[in-house]
C-alpha cells in the first residue's frame, strides 16, 4: 500500500493530511507547540508501518474543502471525501463515525454519541475516541461536549475547539 501525504495552511496552524488509495487516513495538526508537523509525520508512519510519500497537490481537494468550510460555508467532509478509517477500530471508529452525523453547527453530548454508535453508558470511551481521532476536523469531534454543556478539552488546544464552535455557529446563524 502506497500512503501520500501533503501539508495544508488553516487557521490553527499547518496540518497535515496523508492519503491511501482508499482515501484520507489522517488528517492533524500539532496539539502543542513543541510538537512540529514533522512529528505528526513519524507518528503516523509508525501507526500505518509505512513512510508516505511527500506528493505536493495530493491535498488539493481537501485544501479547497477547508477554505470553505473556514469561510463559513457547511462543509460535510465525509460527503465530499472517502475516508481510510484504517487508523480507527472497534467502538472507536463506530464513535467517530456517529459523530460525523452531527450537523453542522449543533453539539451533541459525550453521551449522546456512545448511544448513536450503539453503547450506551460509554461516554468516556467517546472522549477517548475525539481524543485519539485520526482525522481532526474533518471527523467534527469539536462538536462533541460535556452534558452540562461545557465545551471540555481538545488536545492541548480547546481554544480551538472553541473556535470551530463560534465558526459553525455563528454561520449557522447567518444562514437562518
Amino acid at each position: 500500500m502506497t500512503f501520500r501525504y501533503d501539508f495544508i495552511p488553516t487557521p490553527l496552524g499547518e496540518t497535515l493530511a496523508v492519503f491511501s488509495e482508499e482515501g484520507l487516513v489522517a488528517f492533524d495538526l500539532p496539539d502543542a507547540a513543541e510538537l512540529t508537523t514533522p512529528w505528526l509525520l513519524e507518528d503516523v508512519s509508525r501507526r500505518l508501518q509505512a513512510i508516505p510519500e511527500f506528493a505536493p497537490g495530493a491535498a488539493d481537494e481537501l485544501h479547497s474543502l477547508l477554505d470553505a468550510y473556514f469561510e463559513g460555508e457547511p462543509v460535510r467532509f465525509d460527503d465530499e471525501i472517502r475516508f481510510d478509517w484504517r487508523l480507527a477500530e472497534g467502538f472507536t471508529r463506530d464513535a467517530l463515525q456517529a459523530i460525523c452525523e452531527i450537523p453542522w453547527g449543533e453539539t451533541a453530548s459525550y453521551g449522546e454519541i456512545a448511544v448513536h454508535a450503539g453503547s450506551p453508558g460509554a461516554a468516556r470511551a467517546v472522549g477517548t475516541a475525539c481524543r485519539v481521532t485520526p482525522l481532526s476536523i474533518v471527523v467534527p469531534v469539536h462538536r462533541v461536549v460535556r452534558a452540562d454543556g461545557s465545551i471540555g478539552q481538545y488536545g492541548a488546544h480547546p481554544e480551538h475547539k472553541r473556535f470551530l464552535i463560534d465558526l459553525e455557529a455563528e454561520s449557522a446563524a447567518g444562514r437562518a
